[in-house]
């Protein structure tokens, strides 16, 4: 797993603060500007509704001074006079004309149309008296009429005979101004806003864009039966609008209304700088932030990261990885001390170092002068004997062979000191059988004074012989088969011995069935005087025998330790003696090998 530096953990954190704040920030300006506008579109729609109902009021009194001004002209009343419908139809489209609005219509007091006169064509005698009908039966003087498609507001005045006074009725005189896009474009330009007129779910006029109306229709189908002033939002395509309707009719019925609107969008067009100028600016303060945050950060992790890096060294046994101290803050105090317990504990180290060396000589000192001793009271013994007098010449020969093993034993010994204390030795190498030698090595072993009744088999399978030292090698086996024979119960030892002809080399086990090698020395039996089960051991038969493999190039591993089967795995590649420099460096063992000592 990767290890994220200190440095970079901090500089994440930090811009993730300032990038929080400076995302926070333009959300808040956002929200504040958006509050904002909202309020003003608020106000500015209601005081485009405030406009409208001025306009209006001065279209209503215009229409309504027009409407009476027809109705008392004496023309007009000659023409009901004369109830006749073709003549009254053909003599006021002048009148009509004269009055400049966009409906006229001439009825009897009983509502029964005489004379209707339309800018539009569309505009037929039957709709308009369906329209009229409904009007007669109710009391307001004001109304709109929706017929054709065309929206009218319209205006009732009675034309009388004589004074109104005399309440002689001729007829009713209905004149209409229609809501058209002309008036559409009127009211918008004096409202500043874009408007539209409805009748019930339909668009009579507006100011929006034809392929919006079908949007506008659609959110604002129910907009006629809402009663007086309400707002809301509304999209129309992709553009956003703050919206207000009034309705123009009271009642239940569809009626007449209109809808003011202000393009939230376009309000927000001039803030849309702003926020780039916003969004750039945190920007540079985010790389800023970076940019100084990194250096700041670096000042004062780098001390810590060559910290780490001296306690790593610490930990592989580098006490010189130079480590600078600066300044006198806290990490300064930290290193300097990290420094000043590196070198108690360099110091310390050494110390052990020194009395280990010192208790290893001593005990090296203590075994090795026990076992000198004890061969040398042997000889001194059996030389007192050879002085007498009356000894026969079997009792001498028995005697002098005694004090000739003692002298070999301690002559093998010195040859295990020296070599164990050479570094390098120069192999003397020549062809022979590796079954040859490990048949001289269990003669030898059974001769051995501690070996009694141990029985020793080998077999070999395929070729065994090549170049080897093999005077040493008989070191090697008779170091093994000695600790196996020494191992092993009284009468009852059994040692295995087994040569197998590998590709390029030859493997040997040595097996035995012994009481086995405690688990907490199975690491430590090839080091130099590790010992276990002989009351005389030095400990340095398995470190000879590991040393003179490793000469070969071969390898010794612990493959059983348990009691009843302790086994050794000897493995040497075959090579000439041409392939052996006996002047080069002794060839170190192959870790790659699985078999090789660990």
């Amino acid at each position: 797993m990767t290890k994220v530096p200190l440095r970079v953990k901090f500089l994440a954190l930090l811009l993730l603060g300032v990038l929080a704040v400076t995302i926070g920030t333009l959300l808040v300006v956002q929200h504040t500007i958006d509050r904002q506008i909202r309020i003003e579109l608020s106000a500015d729609l209601r005081n485009s509704v405030l406009t409208f109902n001025a306009f209006q009021a001065e279209r209503e009194i215009s229409l309504d001074r027009s409407a009476e001004l027809v109705a008392s002209l004496p023309t007009v009343r000659a023409l009901m006079t004369t109830e006749h419908m073709e003549t009254i139809q053909d003599a006021s489209a002048e009148i009509w004309r004269l009055s400049g609005k966009d409906l006229l219509v001439l009825a009897e007091p009983s509502g029964r149309i005489m004379g209707v006169h339309a800018a539009s064509k569309e505009i037929t005698p039957a709709a308009v008296q369906t329209s009229l009908n409904h009007s007669l039966s109710l009391t307001a003087e004001r109304q709109w009429w929706f017929v054709s498609g065309h929206l009218y507001e319209m205006s009732f005045q009675p034309i009388y005979f004589g004074p109104s006074a005399s309440d002689r009725p001729l007829g009713i005189l209905a004149l209409g101004s229609e809501i058209n896009e002309r008036v559409a474009q009127d009211v918008s330009r004096i409202a500043d806003s874009q408007v539209a007129f409805w009748f019930g779910g339909t668009v009579v006029a507006s100011t929006i864009a034809p392929n919006r109306r079908e949007d506008l229709m659609r959110t604002f189908h129910d907009v006629a039966r809402a009663q007086g002033v309400y707002t809301q939002d509304v999209r129309l395509g992709s553009e956003l609008y703050f919206s207000t309707s009034l309705a123009l009719t009271s009642g239940a019925l569809p009626g007449a209304s209109l809808t003011v609107l202000k393009s939230y969008d376009e309000a927000t067009a001039r803030f849309r700088g702003l926020y780039r100028t916003l969004a750039g600016l945190g920007l540079v303060a985010f790389l800023g932030q970076s940019l100084l945050s990194f250096a700041v950060f670096r000042r004062f992790t780098t001390p810590l990261e060559q910290l780490v890096a001296g306690v790593r060294a610490l930990g592989k046994g580098d006490f010189a990885y130079p480590l600078n101290v600066h300044g006198e803050d806290e990490i300064a105090e930290v290193t300097a001390s990290f420094i000043r317990m590196r070198d108690d504990l360099r110091h310390t180290q050494h110390q052990l170092l020194e009395a280990e060396r010192l208790a290893t000589i001593g005990r090296m000192a203590s075994s090795i002068s026990h076992d000198l001793r004890h061969l040398l009271t042997a000889v001194v013994a059996n030389s007192e004997f050879l002085a007498e007098r009356t000894l026969d010449r079997q009792q001498s020969e028995e005697l002098y062979q005694e004090i000739r093993d003692a002298v070999g034993r301690m002559t093998e010994l010195i040859d295990s000191l020296l070599e164990f204390s050479k570094t390098q030795h120069t192999l003397s190498l020549s062809y022979g059988s590796l079954e040859d030698t490990l048949q001289r090595s269990i003669r030898s072993v059974q001769r051995h004074p501690s070996v009694h009744n141990v029985n020793m088999a080998l077999s070999c399978q395929g070729n065994c012989k090549g170049w080897f030292d093999f005077s040493r090698m008989e070191r090697v086996f008779s170091n093994l088969l000695l600790n196996a024979c020494q191992a092993v119960p009284p009468d009852s030892g059994q040692v295995a011995i087994t040569i197998r002809e590998l590709p390029q080399a030859i493997e040997i086990t040595i097996k035995d069935n012994g009481s086995g090698i405690p688990e907490q020395l199975r690491d430590k039996i090839f080091e130099p005087f590790v010992s276990y089960g002989k009351e005389y051991g030095t400990g340095l038969g398995l470190t000879i025998a590991h040393k003179i493999l490793e000469e070969h190039g071969g390898t010794i591993t612990l493959l059983g330790a348990s009691p009843g089967d302790t086994t050794f795995q000897l493995r040497i590649p075959l090579s000439s003696g041409r392939d052996i420099d006996a002047h080069d460096d002794v060839p170190a063992v192959d870790s790659g090998n699985p078999a090789s000592l660990k």
